[in-house]
């Protein structure tokens, strides 16, 4: 039965690292998959999804006026299709993930998201949001505070060294930007 999920953290805990072994599990059993990535994030290059530990694949993008279930259709035009994969799910709109409840549903092919929870004020992305409504599961991809404990928010960084409370929402960045905590040192950093 395909199922829409959600797999979701704070930054550098290896959502991609994540999906792109999942990818592979289906294709070395002779399987195909569709990759796909948010256009803005183009960190690893143009449409790509990769790994900071250095693993990645090519992928087709969206932005937010991209209809995916078209998008999906249309893949399955070309032949057949085990599992959809979409890197970056934060920035998904609300409506697109209604159209990738509608591949689980009517299409019966399993969507894979992988996403931020919330941003660097501790609120949630709308794709998120929406996710966190619509998944039929969901899942905690799980990395650590600098204190041993869970990390579950991040902080973005700034010039100055000083954890910023004011911003837009969207700055795309990774390691030199923001650091993953646990709500403790999250509360501690943006409080002071």
């Amino acid at each position: 039965m395909a199922k829409l999920y959600f797999n979701y953290s704070t930054m550098n805990a290896g959502k991609s690292t994540v999906l792109l072994q999942a990818s592979y599990n289906y294709r070395e059993r002779g399987m195909q998959t569709f990759l796909l990535t948010a256009q803005l994030d183009n960190r690893a290059g143009e449409a790509r999804i990769a790994s900071r530990i250095g693993i990645g694949e090519a992928a087709e993008t969206f932005d937010q006026n991209t209809d995916l279930f078209a998008v999906i259709r249309a893949r399955l035009a070309d032949g057949p299709c085990a599992c959809i994969f979409i890197d970056e799910a934060q920035f998904l709109t609300k409506e697109q993930v209604w159209q990738l409840a509608r591949t689980v549903d009517d299409l019966k092919i399993p969507v894979m998201c992988y996403g931020l929870r919330v941003d660097f004020r501790g609120e949630l992305f709308p794709g998120s949001a929406a996710l966190l409504a619509l998944a039929d599961e969901m899942r905690e991809v799980r990395t650590i505070c600098h204190c041993g404990k869970k990390a579950t928010m991040v902080v973005r960084m700034g010039g100055d060294g000083n954890a910023l409370r004011e911003g837009a929402q969207v700055q795309i960045g990774g390691n030199e930007t923001y650091v993953s905590l646990c709500r403790r040192h999250w509360r501690e950093a943006v409080e002071t």
